[in-house]
């Protein structure tokens, strides 16, 4: 099945969203899966209004766009405030990536994956490799204090 890269109708475009602070190797390894099966991915940097970050968006996203390798052309990074689904929509985005690494990620990602649902956006959980499914943003910041 061949699919058209620039975002008309056939694309298979993809948002993997997040706060991503820091983004760490598990967020990369993610954003490797995903550009190998979609057109498109777009890692959103997003606001949580339950989490400080320690940057602004467009800071984070700065950050992440340099750690992306070179060669990952279908990969972009974007800084947004509001809704996901909102995104996605005003973008031609169909599907959202969300990584879990564990039943506690999961229970809390699918509440919000029906929730995107419901507002036309369907959701794809990708499981973390055993080896990073220790890792999250939190542990990483604890470890860097």
């Amino acid at each position: 099945m061949t699919h058209a890269a620039d975002g008309s109708p056939g694309s298979t475009r993809a948002v993997y969203p997040g706060t991503f602070d820091p983004f760490t190797p598990g967020h990369l390894d993610v954003v490797d899966r995903a550009r190998r099966m979609f057109d498109q991915v777009t890692v959103l940097v997003a606001v949580n209004d339950g989490k400080q970050p320690s940057g602004t968006t467009v800071a984070r996203a700065r950050e992440i766009r340099g750690l992306l390798p070179a060669g990952w052309e279908n990969v972009t990074v974007a800084a947004w405030h509001g809704l996901t689904a909102d995104y996605c929509r005003r973008n031609g985005c169909g599907l959202i990536i969300r990584g879990v690494r564990n039943s506690t990620d999961f229970l809390r990602e699918y509440e919000l994956a029906t929730m995107n649902e419901a507002l036309g956006v369907t959701t794809l959980f990708m499981p973390a490799r055993p080896e990073l499914a220790t890792m999250s943003s939190t542990a990483v910041r604890a470890l860097r204090a």
